[in-house]
């Protein structure tokens, strides 16, 4: 199987760890720490719970992709449903539908086994851009 999810560096300076990713599901965790990843109000800031979503949505739909095909999110509805706190957050996104050029995925993300927050969007398919 093709990398993804670690092996690029934003996801490894936040902390992203690749659980498991094949067959249009992908999970993917984090260790939430206050001092790390906190925002001023006493809970994880919520750009930290959607790029875990949506790096594990784009790991969902990548496990189905031919080789020499790419994806890009074109866009994501995240709910909010309760403050994360420090612990482990770990997000299960798998792939609804995919059509030749765009792809809708679903995510949820738990934390001490509570829905926190949950996501859908739909993604891009692509040839991958030729490299010189």
């Amino acid at each position: 199987m093709r990398p993804f999810g670690q092996d690029f560096e934003f996801a490894r300076a936040l902390g992203l760890q690749m659980v498991e990713r094949g067959g249009g599901r992908c999970t993917m965790a984090i260790d939430i720490e206050a001092a790390r990843h906190f925002n001023p109000q006493g809970v994880a800031h919520g750009g930290v719970a959607y790029s875990l979503a949506d790096t594990a949505m784009g790991g969902a739909l990548f496990s189905t992709l031919d080789e020499g095909f790419w994806c890009a999110t074109l866009e994501i509805k995240f709910n909010y449903h309760v403050g994360v706190r420090e612990g482990r957050l770990t997000c299960d996104a798998s792939v609804l539908h995919k059509g030749k050029r765009v792809a809708n995925i679903d995510a949820r993300l738990f934390q001490h086994d509570r829905l926190v927050a949950s996501a859908n969007g739909n993604f891009a398919i692509f040839a991958a851009p030729h490299t010189r």
